[in-house]
């Protein structure tokens, strides 16, 4: 009988077709999340006046789908291990897309938040089973790269609907960017026929058919033998995936350090998200100017991740991750500060790079965190709770809003999560990650 040691196969198999593929299904389900994420904020004007809704209405409006995502964040990602990741996503994928074009067909704010809500679920529930399938299947070399080149599509589903609110809501009315979301549930069948399952669900539930159909395509140099027996390294195999798990072998403070810094920088995220276009509207820019900010956030959050990506495959990533915590709390604080067109410009980049990207970054980094056996309940976990400053963020920064206070201050509020996240990580004992406890040898292990 052959032993195959699963995670070992991976991490040393060169960067092929098959890698390419699931790069491209994985960003595409991102892209479509992505969108799903940022229509609201780009519509928020509009639809507060087409509703007739104060600001810390419109923020409680944006909050009912940052609840649906935590949920869906926790409960999804957990059953994610349990039920396969591909039905998982698929799952996801369907709610986002159906209630995301349903809030479209209502100008009731509790049925569109309910909407939203439902579509809430499948947003957050679909990030954590994709950096979970990305980081399983990638070369360890070019983990990272690939993790966060995948969720730069995060980036580009927020330019896309910068890009369709200019061309569609003044046309056709901010409805129109919502029923356009509808589109990617078409794609269902085909991401459960062609994206392949995660390794460690094939493995606990003794699918070696499947397994001897996807090793082939991940390696060539593998050739699938009757008598294979399959396995995850020694502390990836460890059966089950609790709660009680993220805990263990001394991760308990880690796992609470990462959950806080997913806390404030999702909170900096959905602030920015939620709110950007209307603060720069209401700071004299035009609809189609204010839409422009979002554009250029969301370009230079893909610059972040991807830059934030190649970094950290070179780099310690938890040091890559304080130095970017740190700029983002500079650059957000500086939005409020009178400036020339062009610095604005280039601080709201910086902004989308140090907030967005690096959350990009940050799920790459707990996707390294975890064993196999326990890494999308573990991303799930630490993004679930992190929507909870998601949920915070439109209602604290609607309320300020209401408050007419000077600009500067709206943006220092967003920045102080910033230092609070960098605080965090550095409390992160990275020696606790499996690359670093003995699950890979030393010489082949990312730095986490």
């Amino acid at each position: 009988m052959r032993h195959i040691d699963v995670q070992k196969l991976c991490d040393e198999a060169r960067f092929r077709k098959f890698h390419l593929l699931l790069l491209c299904w994985c960003a595409l389900i991102i892209i479509f999340d992505g969108y799903d994420l940022a229509v609201v904020g780009i519509a928020l004007p509009s639809i507060m006046s087409d509703m007739g809704i104060q600001p810390t209405s419109a923020g409680f409006m944006v909050s009912s789908a940052l609840l649906g995502m935590m949920l869906g964040a926790v409960f999804l990602g957990t059953i994610a291990d349990r039920i396969g990741r591909v039905p998982a996503i698929v799952i996801c994928l369907l709610l986002f897309s159906v209630f995301t074009a349903a809030a479209g067909f209502t100008r009731d704010p509790v049925i569109f938040g309910i909407a939203r809500f439902l579509a809430g679920l499948g947003i957050g529930g679909v990030m954590p089973n994709v950096v979970a399938q990305m980081t399983e299947y990638s070369p360890r070399k070019i983990r990272s790269t690939m993790v966060t080149v995948m969720f730069s599509g995060y980036s580009i589903g927020g330019m896309l609907a910068a890009l369709v609110g200019k061309a569609m809501i003044e046309r056709y009315g901010w409805q129109s960017v919502f029923i356009a979301a509808g589109f990617p549930a078409l794609l269902a069948p085909v991401i459960l026929k062609y994206m392949p399952e995660s390794l460690a669900f094939l493995i606990r539930n003794n699918r070696a058919d499947n397994l001897k159909r996807i090793l082939p395509r991940v390696d060539p140099a593998y050739v699938p033998q009757q008598d294979d027996n399959f396995s995850l390294s020694d502390r990836e195999a460890v059966p089950g995936s609790t709660i009680a798990r993220l805990f263990a072998e001394g991760r308990g403070l880690s796992t609470v350090m990462l959950w806080i810094a997913f806390f404030m920088c999702l909170f900096m995220v959905y602030a920015l998200s939620s709110w950007l276009t209307k603060l720069m509207a209401s700071a004299g820019h035009s609809l189609g100017s204010a839409l422009t900010f979002v554009l250029v956030l969301n370009f230079g959050a893909m610059i972040g991740a991807i830059g934030g990506g190649w970094l950290a495959d070179r780099f310690n990533i938890k040091y890559v991750l304080i130095a970017m915590y740190a700029l983002a709390a500079i650059s957000i604080s500086l939005l409020g500060v009178k400036v020339p067109i062009g610095v604005l410009f280039f601080l709201v980049g910086l902004a989308g790079a140090s907030t967005i990207g690096t959350q990009i970054v940050t799920y790459a980094f707990a996707g390294q965190f975890y064993p196999m056996a326990i890494r999308s309940t573990g991303i799930g976990w630490a993004s679930g709770i992190g929507r909870s400053g998601a949920i915070l963020a439109p209602i604290v920064i609607g309320f300020l809003v209401s408050r007419a206070l000077p600009l500067q201050q709206n943006f220092v509020a967003i920045a102080i999560p910033g230092v609070i996240a960098m605080l965090a990580v550095c409390l992160i004992d990275s020696r606790r990650s499996p690359r670093k406890a003995g699950a890979i040898p030393a010489a082949q292990a990312d730095p986490v």
